[in-house]
């Protein structure tokens, strides 16, 4: 569980993902997700920060170096924004461990 998934949240990550080389994406995301997921228990549990951040996912994104964020125009960072909203889905229904192994996630 982490905190409510809002706009600003999924655009951090994508910027964060649109930053690596493709190859790299999909363990970032994850990765991203697992942090997020860990310092939402850590702050839930001890009301302090976590060094992942707060449990929002938009924190854990952006301790990442992030690309200036394009338009929609750019089709690389619409994989990269597909790419994350596939994991909240993944997140959503309880399959994070299958993310990255399927013919939805854009490679």
């Amino acid at each position: 569980m982490m905190r409510p998934v809002l706009n600003g949240d999924v655009t951090s990550a994508a910027r964060a993902l649109l930053y690596v080389p493709a190859k790299q994406r999909p363990t970032l995301c994850r990765q991203i997700f697992e942090q997020a997921e860990v310092a939402d228990r850590h702050v839930r549990r001890t009301r302090r920060s976590h060094q992942f951040g707060n449990g929002s996912l938009m924190a854990a994104a952006r301790r990442y170096p992030l690309a200036d964020e394009p338009t929609f125009d750019c089709a690389d960072y619409c994989r990269c924004f597909s790419t994350v909203l596939t994991m909240l889905h993944f997140a959503k229904v309880g399959g994070i461990d299958d993310f990255g192994s399927g013919p939805t996630v854009w490679q």
